[in-house]
């Protein structure tokens, strides 16, 4: 799967400007096809991966295909119901 080799900052920020229409890379620069998001959305290297191998097996590996975007955004959550903050650790005999 795609990444990068090496990140910035450790925890990047969430990110949440990620609206309105793309104005570039929406004009078919290699090929006869494309895969078009329907709607605005963070892009992560699994479903990158899921689109080529859907149109390899489409096409019976007749062809080329062309990858023009990289998911060099990591997106970083903490779970559900966890706490502010470093969580201490207690010993547990004491």
């Amino acid at each position: 799967m795609l990444q990068p080799k090496r990140v910035r900052y450790r925890r990047p920020q969430d990110g949440r400007g990620n609206k309105g229409n793309a104005s570039r890379g929406t004009q078919l620069a290699f090929g006869s096809f494309g895969i078009k998001t329907l709607e605005a959305k963070w892009i992560d290297s699994r479903q990158i991966e899921a689109a080529r191998v859907a149109v390899n097996r489409y096409m019976q590996r007749e062809g080329q295909v062309w990858i023009r975007i990289f998911p060099d955004k990591p997106i970083t959550r903490k779970p559900a119901d966890v706490r502010m903050g470093k969580v201490r650790e207690i010993p547990l005999d004491g």
